[in-house]
């Protein structure tokens, strides 16, 4: 039996966006998951390969298979904006040949990524003097650091769980996290803190940790969330937790 149909384009009234998630990541797709349960956007995800440990090494290989992925993302019709989620690989890669080799697949789409999105957060937010929480090895959170600082921004002070292996990150108790967030950012000459990677679990505890600071926090998922949203023209106010979306 042949079933009759209708097509409707309920789709194209929401706004279209990509994300390419870490092969190892266990975390931000569970983390944009009430973020982007909205009726006005619909997010996509492709999967790149990356290796279970974090070296500057093993970041930039991830740049010849960026277009890859983004191949693998939806094509019916444009996207509005693709982020790539890592925080280190683009502080690595450069945010501008992440987007490059996304853009030679999706030539009209806006690119963004933790490293460009957290910059981005941290003016908005108008802060300069930053406390950094990193699950990294020292070489890697070296070059979060320098990021930072290229961008105009202070990283006053660095803690790091010193961790090269993602399935270690990706398991760091929530507890281990706020309280690592609330002992660098305690510090009265700190603005703000910022606690990176996309694989480290954050956002139940952003609120709480600003409630004990009295001052913004911010991680790599909430400011991607955040970029890719304003990115795609949509509204932000009251869409995620802490100051970011509520300022």
């Amino acid at each position: 039996m042949k079933l009759p149909f209708k097509l409707d384009c309920d789709t194209q009234r929401k706004k279209s966006l990509g994300l390419i998630v870490l092969s190892v990541d266990e975390t931000i797709e569970d983390e944009f998951r009430p973020l982007f349960s909205r009726d006005d956007a619909a997010l996509y995800h492709s999967r790149i390969e990356s290796a279970p440990e974090v070296t500057s090494e093993t970041l930039a290989r991830m740049k010849d298979r960026l277009a890859e992925a983004a191949n693998l993302l939806p094509g019916a019709r444009s996207l509005d904006v693709v982020g790539y989620a890592c925080t280190s690989g683009a502080t690595v890669i450069g945010s501008d040949q992440v987007a490059a080799a996304i853009r030679s697949v999706h030539a009209d789409t806006a690119v963004t990524d933790p490293a460009r999105a957290v910059v981005a957060a941290l003016h908005r937010l108008n802060v300069t003097r930053i406390g950094v929480i990193s699950p990294y090895v020292a070489e890697v959170s070296d070059a979060i650091c320098a990021l930072l600082v290229r961008n105009g921004l202070s990283p006053v002070t660095v803690g790091s769980f010193g961790q090269a292996e993602e399935v270690v990150v990706a398991r760091i108790a929530l507890r281990s996290v706020e309280e690592a967030i609330c002992a660098v950012g305690e510090e009265q000459h700190i603005e703000a803190v910022f606690a990176s990677c996309t694989n480290l679990r954050t956002l139940k505890v952003i609120e709480r940790c600003e409630q004990r600071l009295g001052k913004p926090v911010i991680s790599s998922n909430l400011a991607l969330a955040w970029h890719m949203m304003t990115l795609a023209g949509l509204p932000v106010d009251g869409a995620g937790p802490g100051r970011l979306f509520n300022c």
